[in-house]
């Protein structure tokens, strides 16, 4: 992964399109942070294509319609540690030390407090909110087998994002890939167990990723609090976790920066209930086709991780020393750099399309099949743009102007891939209504985020975040 980016950095410096000095920047944090995607996707494809084979097609679409809530988790999780993420990497960057701990601290104990009602809701009424979705009784069965341990799992998924945003903010890139990516391996291993060896089907997989999860929040917890781990390293960012945790003034600002955040990763976790209720109208098997699209999207949109954090991390660290051109330079240089990757992302996945697809199926003539394999090339071609909508994000997420990317993300799905998936599924348009419901969620917010950190407003609106409006606290 590092080889393909400097290649494909390289490349670029040499059009004039990033500095060589930005990009090798760029690839230090952005590819540990991409591998980890790439196996944390493939851990949640591994699910699917587990439950698929060892199940049916009901038990696919059952996880699937699931997923929506432990999505919620992500978004929560998201939207404090991109607070997160522009506490630390601006303290970093100038080098105030002493405000990093609380920072992290007060993170934590606000996701803690907000997440534990979330997983208690999932555990006692899972039938419930599965059935939302689908009346189908296999369906919910499954989806609320899954669900019921999933919820387990919730709060802990929130505190992995709190550690490893932490960590990329101080410069760190490297520590939370090998936590994340060996949790993620863990986990396909102990789906393979549970669901292949001991028979446990769709409870067996909602284990798999509980369990994997408790083993990452716990390393980075250890390892914040004594300032490493053994086998791993250093860690950059030492908290004494007998420390404050409840600090007004860090409550606000992670609030203010995260609020935004949490509502812009929630459109798509609130998203995907009225869009797989329509998918769901078109029938089981177009339903299933779509379910395993979306987790190859997921693997095609791994680079958005690297390169959105990149510049949370680069674009925040300069600003906090003040420099405001070159925060500015890194944030669209940074995005160049994105787009070509999401490209060459797309390209190979639509090369290999069938037989991806193919994986997920217990049966090779499956009609699912023949319906996914077109759905992917589209997909792989929708994904490109987000290589501006993410790392724009990520920039203006360090800045403290978090709205806009809200609201754009909005403003696409909502507005336009909603909308296209139901009058695919009430009209001829058909299909080819999800097909362009791909590209009204990427290109819309593309093009509203790409403008709003055109317009620079975000320059005064992150000095009032940078580390002289904060007040000395005790690490």
């Amino acid at each position: 992964m590092r080889a393909l980016l400097v290649l494909i950095g390289s490349v670029l410096a040499r059009l004039g399109l990033i500095t060589k000095e930005r990009a090798e920047k760029t690839v230090e944090l952005a590819w540990p942070r991409i591998l980890t995607g790439i196996a944390r996707m493939s851990k949640n494809a591994a699910d699917v294509a587990m439950v698929g084979i060892a199940l049916d097609a009901a038990a696919i679409n059952g996880v699937g319609f699931a997923t929506p809530y432990w999505g919620i988790a992500f978004s929560l999780g998201g939207g404090l540690a991109a607070g997160t993420i522009a506490l630390v990497s601006q303290r970093y960057g100038a080098e105030r030390f002493d405000q990093l701990g609380q920072a992290i601290r007060s993170s934590a104990a606000l996701l803690i407090a907000i997440t534990i009602p979330v997983a208690v809701t999932f555990a006692l009424v899972p039938e419930a909110l599965v059935s939302v979705l689908t009346d189908s009784p296999a369906e919910i069965d499954y989806g609320a087998r899954y669900l019921r341990i999933l919820a387990l799992g919730v709060p802990f998924a929130s505190l992995n994002l709190i550690g490893s945003r932490a960590l990329i903010g101080a410069d760190d890139a490297w520590i939370p890939m090998l936590l994340r990516g060996s949790g993620a391996i863990a986990n396909v291993l102990l789906n393979a167990v549970f669901i292949f060896g001991l028979g446990m089907g769709v409870e067996g997989a909602a284990w798999g990723s509980v369990l994997a999860n408790v083993f990452v929040a716990a390393s980075l917890a250890i390892g914040l609090a004594r300032g490493g781990l053994p086998g791993v390293g250093a860690f950059p960012v030492q908290v004494n976790p007998v420390g404050r945790y409840v600090h007004l003034d860090t409550f606000r600002d992670l609030i203010s920066i995260g609020l935004p955040v949490i509502g812009r990763n929630s459109v798509w976790t609130v998203a995907r209930f009225p869009t797989l209720a329509f998918v769901s109208m078109f029938g089981t098997q177009v339903t299933a086709a779509y379910i395993i699209t979306r987790r190859i999207w997921g693997v095609m949109n791994t680079p958005g991780w690297g390169f959105g954090l990149a510049a949370s991390s680069l674009v925040g660290q300069e600003l906090g020393q003040g420099n405001e051109s070159t925060a500015e330079s890194f944030g669209f240089e940074i995005t160049r750099f994105s787009v070509a990757t999401y490209a060459v992302a797309g390209g190979a996945i639509a090369l290999f399309a069938e037989p991806i697809v193919m994986l997920f199926m217990g049966s090779g003539s499956d009609p699912s099949i023949a319906i996914a394999v077109p759905m992917v090339y589209v997909a792989a071609l929708a994904i490109v743009p987000q290589g501006v909508t993410s790392t724009i994000a990520g920039a203006l997420d360090a800045t403290g102007d978090t709205r806009w990317p809200f609201y754009s993300r909005a403003l696409g799905m909502f507005g336009f891939s909603i909308p296209l998936v139901y009058l695919g599924a009430t009209t001829p348009l058909g299909i080819w209504g999800i097909y362009l419901s791909f590209f009204g969620e990427t290109t819309v917010s593309g093009v509203i985020n790409y403008y709003r950190f055109k317009t620079g407003k975000w320059k005064a609106i992150s000095r009032g975040y940078r580390p002289e409006t904060a007040g000395t606290v005790d690490d």
